[in-house]
């Protein structure tokens, strides 16, 4: 025979419920079920946004490493078991793999090194299902227009039918590299040795003043290609209010911006952390839905640095082994998902 459901039943059927609901609200809801890239699939840009495969505007969190070039030291880093723990121990969505252009020790003076530490990192990040951010990282990448090309037409090449891959240009202008006249053909033909290769994957070009005068770019914005944003760079110690403005110019300019490197301290990469600038400049990201990738995952003695020095790069990290920005940035990054 059936229960019979009185009220007093149902009232302690409802109170169960919401007892089970609230307990599992205070559950950690760990990392997502499915990578980044599984569940984002190839970026496109779309106005002022970057998109995910269905159209939907996105942020994305992760962290750079530091430069490959031979001898610096943060080549350690460039390692699977440094990325896999990023990936699923962070959460990250992204990593950034900056190739070193100049010498010493750069691109210039060993390609096969340093192209060896970034290709390493790109097949972990295709393993961990992260989005990666190669980088050609110089302050003068248009004197090297050839080498540029060569090593862009290489990746295109060899993974350019992967949606993780996001292509980095030009990692920060100087003051006086002109827009119009250096950056912007630079950057064109770049794109058009890249997109005669990969049609699809994103393009991030980078703007006068250390990546900060995304304004300038804004106004001669590059036309005839698809998937083209723009980097925006800071330092939470150094730069606050004025650049957020110049980037919400941009913005409403209608081009896409990308943060792909940012720091909690100083502009010369050490210093304290700039607590109360730090949180404005995530508000801002979070608002504008600004993807973003710390800078750096390396044990170099300043305050940017996610380690103390003389931290195993291989990964099982302790709290102990973080600096007090890398304690932040972790939970920063740990976090982003469930709010983006």
């Amino acid at each position: 025979m059936a229960t019979k459901l009185t009220p007093i039943r149902i009232f302690i059927l409802i109170l169960v419920a919401c007892i089970v609901i609230f307990a599992l609200s205070l559950v950690d809801r760990g990392p997502p079920a499915v990578s980044a890239v599984t569940r984002h699939g190839f970026l496109s840009v779309e106005g002022n946004q970057i998109l995910n495969h269905q159209g939907q505007a996105i942020s994305l969190a992760g962290v750079s490493l530091f430069w490959s070039n031979n001898g610096w030291e943060g080549e350690r880093f460039y390692n699977n078991a440094a990325l896999h723990e990023v990936a699923w121990e962070w959460h990250a969505a992204l990593i950034r793999a900056p190739m070193g252009v100049e010498t010493p020790g750069g691109y210039l003076e060993d390609a096969e090194s340093n192209l060896s530490r970034v290709e390493t990192a790109i097949d972990a990040a295709i393993k961990e299902g992260l989005y990666v951010i190669v980088d050609w990282h110089s302050h003068h990448a248009h004197l090297y227009t050839e080498q540029a090309v060569d090593f862009f037409t290489h990746i295109a090449h060899t993974y350019g039918e992967f949606p993780n891959i996001i292509y980095e240009i030009y990692n920060e202008p100087l003051a006086d590299t002109d827009w119009s006249e250096t950056i912007k053909p630079y950057a064109e033909e770049v794109i058009r040795a890249i997109r005669a290769i990969d049609t699809k994957n994103l393009v991030v070009v980078g703007t006068p003043s250390w990546s900060q005068d995304v304004d300038v770019a804004a106004q001669d914005p590059i036309v005839g290609f698809d998937n083209i944003a723009y980097a925006l760079h800071f330092y939470a110690g150094s730069h606050g209010q004025e650049l957020r403005d110049k980037a919400e110019q941009a913005l409403n300019q209608g081009v896409a911006l990308m943060v792909t490197e940012w720091g909690t301290v100083n502009a010369t990469g050490d210093g304290a952390v700039a607590a109360e600038e730090t949180q404005l400049w995530l508000e801002f990201m979070r608002r504008h839905k600004l993807s973003h990738a710390n800078w750096a995952l390396n044990d170099k003695a300043e305050g940017a640095s996610i380690f103390h020095p003389d931290v195993d790069p291989n990964g099982a990290w302790s709290d102990e082994d973080f600096t007090q920005s890398g304690q932040l940035v972790r939970a920063i990054i740990q976090g982003w998902h469930l709010e983006n």
